[in-house]
């Protein structure tokens, strides 16, 4: 019989910290499950020290991405999707650490309600060594999320990690993470699925904890990586060309990527989202009145800001 829920867990090069991630996905409250590790082509000691957990374990699955699917996070994702067999599908970093009940009670809430399609949860964040006191209580508050969220979601007021969503199966039958998409793939594969009209749940409860150190996406991205860099400004020009395609374009939302755009001159961000949103001549103007004034502007409300303060 297919296992419920598919975890897919893409890696490279993360020998000293996948074998407790995976661990922690051993756990599990809830243990109909697979996990596919898919290795993007690691040249450590990743395959070795997987071996005996592999021995042991057949739940786990270990295989390398091949050649018809990009060399990237998003690729190797990808492929797993495509050997997937549960209902349930969820993303686990290499790095990071699952809550004991993630998957029981992400599974719950799809399972009591047919209208839900996914299943979001509070993630928390933690450095160097991990603190397993877990909070093991069933009680928790919800709220719904859909499209008119998403720029909620955009904005990270309603923080929306690769790692913190359970999605039902039928959610990536049309849908694929961009293999060329270095950075802010989950963000822009996230909102173009719920964008779709899909409605969600979110669990007011921590079930995933992430690992930060420098070595990870997220952390060469800060230290202004180009490619991380060059794929986000990708990323946006991606999510904006979804938003007009339906019609969930606001200004509000508009200002706020071009505001973001004044850190990415470099990649034509402001241009290319200009492009993307198909503006009339007059409209195309206000917005390049609003990006010349917007510095100023800023750099006013830095100092109202101090004064304030």
């Amino acid at each position: 019989m297919n296992p419920k829920v598919s975890i897919i867990m893409a890696t490279y090069n993360r020998s000293g910290y996948i074998l407790e991630s995976l661990e922690s996905i051993k756990n599990q409250t809830f243990k109909d499950w697979e996990c596919w590790i898919v290795d993007d082509g690691s040249t450590d000691d990743t395959h070795k020290v997987l071996r005996p957990i592999l021995d042991k374990d057949h739940r786990f699955k270990y295989i390398l991405r091949t050649s018809d699917y990009v060399k990237g996070l998003p690729g190797a994702r990808n492929y797993g999707l495509d050997l997937a067999k549960g209902d349930y599908i969820i993303f686990f970093d290499d790095d990071d650490i699952a809550h004991p009940q993630n998957l029981e009670l992400c599974v719950k809430e799809l399972t009591k309600d047919l209208e839900i399609s996914f299943c979001r949860y509070i993630r928390g964040v933690f450095k160097g060594d991990f603190d397993y006191q877990f909070d093991y209580t069933r009680a928790y508050d919800t709220f719904y999320i859909d499209k008119h969220d998403i720029n909620k979601i955009l904005k990270n007021e309603l923080q929306f990690n690769s790692c913190a969503v359970m999605w039902k199966k039928e959610c990536f039958y049309n849908n694929r993470f961009q293999e060329n998409l270095m950075f802010a793939e989950e963000l822009e594969l996230y909102t173009r699925i719920i964008s779709t009209g899909l409605k969600g749940i979110s669990i007011k409860k921590c079930l995933f904890y992430g690992r930060k150190h420098l070595d990870s996406n997220t952390g060469e991205f800060h230290n202004k990586d180009a490619i991380r860099r060059a794929s986000f400004a990708d990323a946006i020009q991606l999510v904006v060309a979804n938003l007009k395609e339906k019609d969930l374009v606001s200004d509000n939302i508009v200002r706020y990527f071009i505001q973001i755009s004044l850190k990415y001159k470099r990649y034509n961000l402001f241009e290319r989202i200009m492009d993307a949103l198909e503006l009339t001549s007059f409209e195309k103007l206000k917005w390049q009145l609003f990006y010349k004034q917007l510095p100023l502007r800023l750099f006013f409300y830095r100092i109202k800001k101090r004064l304030l303060n």
